[in-house]
């Protein structure tokens, strides 16, 4: 009985007997036992009792116990041992070597050179607040700057990518980088590194082919996902290093370390080597290159030109030889990222020099369109062989009138003088034809549908496909585009205009280059290309790039050499008769466009050579830089001239 109810029991009946009586009768007389007394026939019992409890208890926590740990080894046991090795364990990435670019002639064009850079990785850095801060103080200490910056630089970057590395410092110099490595060999999370990087040997004169390389930035975030790429590499950003970015830049090998508690490498687990990049292989001549950047810069200095552009092509396959844009840009101060002072001078430059003029460039065509026109005229049969037109100083239409460029006109006009003299009367009638005034329509002309027609066939008013980025398509007017962007009817002075180059028609060097290619080649349309082939850095070919035909057959082969015969005659007696001095027989084209809204004209020259077997087709704009024997064609004569004297 508890203690606690002692009080109410009485006093006298302790350590006394009583009777046990059934119906008033005594059955047996009971001693009642002090309480501290435990019967002798329940001792046993108790404990047993107990001894079986603390074994029920005992089993049941060893079966919990053993189905935790057989739970932890058994469906956890992979997922904890991945968290173990990454305690343990680092993936360290190796850098491939980038591919190298290469002229035609096997010349090379670019460098690999080391970048040494310093990083801090926030998965890499200690667990314990007082390593993590003593690892940023030391950091701080060496790129001496505040530890404030730093940790605000890491935290600000953990949040967004915390396994990848953060560039403190680049283009260290390697007495500087061999310095940091020794300082930070005990810091875990902060390593010195060499990155390939790039010097580019012909700079401003293939600006606007090559392209650069630059840091991997927020535009390029997407690429990182993938694996491919931590977020202190360098990716193509512009021209054939952005187009070929992929075989370029290889793949990154992998090593998998054992590290301490302090990050330094114990063991080298399992190992990746890299693939190197491969190199292409272009189809551009160097020297051609920059003959054709030297005489544009120097003719634009020397007038005055905002600069221009300049095409030339193999027109037997589609393979550009150079192609230029001036003024150019230093590649190589791209490289180390551009201050902001300098970036703002060159996107604020009035002569565009970031700007890709013979692709991404639209121009009025001037009289270089009329070899289009006259091409789409004899298919049509609207002009033959033998069809003259009297050109005596215009075209007279109701009030109107489409004069001739000479004053008093040319006289008697097939094709072919109208193509060697640029005769705008031939062309007007041949494209427009004349205005009946009872009907009120356009009688014996191409009429604009159809000289749109054949301009699309040529190539014109779609991109080309070459291997740059963010090419231009150019332009051509139709009537519905006519009433419903200027609120205007189509006249026959529109159709006049169009037929030879002039009013709303644009198109950019690298197009004029092409259609002069299919006269050139007898009449076919290849997609331009920069790369000819890419290779291993073995010397393996990798891949071979063939030509590709966008069209062909769409004009007569007869016709086509009517053309041909009407660029020839233009430098033998015609407006390109300076190109008579060359060694080699030359056809070509000038041309002059009226910029709009001013009294200034671009400068057109277009020509194949040489003439019985064309292996180069070059198209010449100087912007505002006159009449196209002016500018343009001087260029074409003196770059002519040192492309076949240097040949065999």
């Amino acid at each position: 009985m508890s203690d606690i109810f002692s009080p109410f029991i009485d006093k006298s009946i302790k350590d006394k007997k009583i009777s046990s009586s059934y119906k008033g009768q005594v059955v047996a007389d009971v001693d009642i036992p002090n309480k501290t007394e435990t019967p002798e026939f329940l001792s046993d019992a108790i404990t047993h009792n107990r001894v079986r409890g603390l074994l029920y208890v005992f089993a049941f926590g060893l079966a919990v116990l053993l189905f935790r740990v057989s739970y932890l080894q058994i469906a956890m046991g992979a997922d904890y041992r991945d968290i173990a090795d990454g305690n343990r364990i680092r993936i360290n990435y190796l850098s491939a070597s980038r591919g190298i670019i290469y002229d035609k002639n096997g010349e090379q064009l670019v460098k690999n050179i080391p970048n040494f850079i310093i990083t801090i990785t926030p998965s890499n850095l200690p667990k314990s607040k007082d390593l993590y801060n003593e690892t940023l103080q030391q950091t701080a200490n060496i790129l001496e700057m505040s530890v404030a910056d730093l940790e605000k630089q890491v935290s600000e970057h953990a949040e967004k990518l915390y396994a990848q590395p953060l560039v403190l410092e680049e283009f260290l110099p390697y007495e500087k980088a061999l310095t940091f490595s020794t300082r930070v060999s005990n810091l875990p999370g902060v390593e010195v590194e060499v990155q390939a990087s790039r010097e580019y040997i012909y700079s401003e004169e293939l600006s606007h082919v090559m392209g650069y390389i630059g840091k991997v930035g927020e535009s390029d975030i997407e690429k990182i996902d993938d694996g491919d790429y931590l977020l202190s590499d360098m990716i193509g950003k512009n021209g054939l290093e952005d187009i070929y970015e992929n075989p370029l830049k290889g793949k990154k090998g992998k090593k998998q370390v054992e590290v301490n508690a302090l990050g330094n490498e114990i063991e080298v687990i399992a190992r990746e080597d890299p693939l190197p990049g491969s190199n292409l292989d272009l189809s551009i001549d160097v020297a051609l290159q920059k003959s054709l950047y030297d005489a544009l810069a120097e003719t634009s200095r020397d007038i005055g030109s905002p600069g221009g552009a300049a095409v030339a092509i193999n027109p037997k396959n589609g393979e550009i030889l150079a192609l230029v844009s001036f003024p150019g840009y230093d590649l190589n101060s791209f490289i180390k990222g551009i201050n902001n002072e300098d970036y703002q001078t060159l996107i604020n430059d009035e002569r565009k020099p970031l700007f890709n003029k013979a692709v991404m460039g639209e121009y009025p065509s001037g009289s270089t369109f009329k070899l289009v026109v006259a091409a789409a005229a004899l298919e049509e049969g609207v002009v033959d062989a033998n069809t003259t037109v009297l050109s005596n100083g215009g075209v007279q239409i109701n009030k109107w009138f489409f004069p001739d460029w000479k004053s008093g006109g040319h006289g008697q006009t097939d094709v072919r003088k109208a193509l060697a003299e640029s005769v705008n009367t031939y062309f007007y009638l041949a494209g427009g034809g004349v205005y009946n005034e009872e009907t009120r329509e356009i009688e014996g002309g191409l009429g604009i549908d159809k000289i749109n027609e054949y301009a699309s066939k040529f190539g014109l008013s779609d991109i080309t496909g070459i291997d740059l980025p963010a090419e231009a398509a150019g332009f051509l007017p139709t009537k519905e585009w006519k009433e419903t962007v200027k609120g205007e009817p189509w006249y026959i002075g529109d159709t006049y205009n169009t037929s030879i180059g002039q009013g709303d028609v644009l198109v950019t060097p690298l197009q004029v280059a092409l259609f002069t290619s299919v006269i050139a080649n007898g009449g076919t349309l290849y997609k331009p290309r920069l790369v000819d082939q890419i290779k291993s850095q073995a010397g393996d070919v990798d891949y071979l790039i063939e030509s590709e035909v966008k069209n062909s057959g769409f004009i007569n082969s007869y016709n086509v050499q009517l053309v041909r015969e009407g660029m020839r005659q233009a430098v033998t007696s015609g407006s390109a008769k300076r190109m008579n001095s060359l060694s080699v027989a030359v056809a070509g084209k000038t041309g002059t466009a009226q910029v709009g809204g001013t009294d200034k004209t671009h400068s057109w020259f277009t020509s194949f050579a040489p003439y019985d077997d064309p292996e180069i087709v070059l198209t010449v704009l100087v912007e505002e830089g006159g009449e196209g024997t002016e500018s343009a064609l001087p260029i074409a004569v003196r770059v002519l001239e040192e492309y076949f004297s240097n040949k065999p």
